[in-house]
């Protein structure tokens, strides 16, 4: 079940329907497992609670790498980052993205390497950096293309792609 209604147009974050979030994370409740988790981490950065998030996040991570296989290691960062993103920490964000997107595009992980390109590139627009977050969502675009990706994210990424032509057009240029 996707708990994601659309985006918002300016600032490209997920809207949701907060009764079925907030049903979910009750029924995930506090198990362990990775997925589980992840999932736990997602819930709570769209309900709004950073911090939480946050802590889940960290513990999220540090499972993968005891448990889990690279690309769940991959998911768990790229998934911590985008809560650092939310709490307004972009250049840790964008460290995080760029070393995450680096390992899965040489490992030739396109789909989790535009995952990451997708989420820098959100922290670039929330930053103000327009032009570098359309570079990134064009990239996610192409690897999503390249992979197969669902309509959905396909859809997501041009809407994002939009948005920063948008804000590029509307923002003046410094002399």
């Amino acid at each position: 079940m996707s708990y994601i209604r659309g985006y918002d147009p300016d600032t490209l974050r997920e809207q949701v329907d907060v009764r079925q979030c907030r049903e979910r994370l009750d029924e995930i409740g506090e198990q362990r497992s990775l997925p589980a988790l992840l999932e736990r981490v997602w819930l709570l950065k769209v309900l709004d609670r950073a911090e939480d998030a946050l802590v889940v996040s960290e513990q999220s991570v540090r499972v993968a790498r005891m448990a889990g296989t690279r690309k769940d290691l991959l998911r768990a960062r790229i998934l911590h980052a985008s809560v650092l993103q939310v709490r307004g920490a972009y250049a840790a964000a964008d460290q995080e993205l760029t070393t995450c997107a680096e390992e899965a595009e040489g490992q030739g992980w396109a789909g989790i390497a535009a995952f990451a390109y997708q989420h820098r590139g959100k922290v670039h627009y929330e930053a103000g950096d327009f032009q570098a977050a359309r570079r990134d969502f064009k990239n996610a675009l192409f690897l999503r293309q390249e992979s197969g990706a669902a309509d959905d994210q396909l859809e997501s990424t041009l809407l994002a792609i939009d948005a920063a032509d948008r804000r590029r057009a509307h923002t003046p240029v410094a002399s």
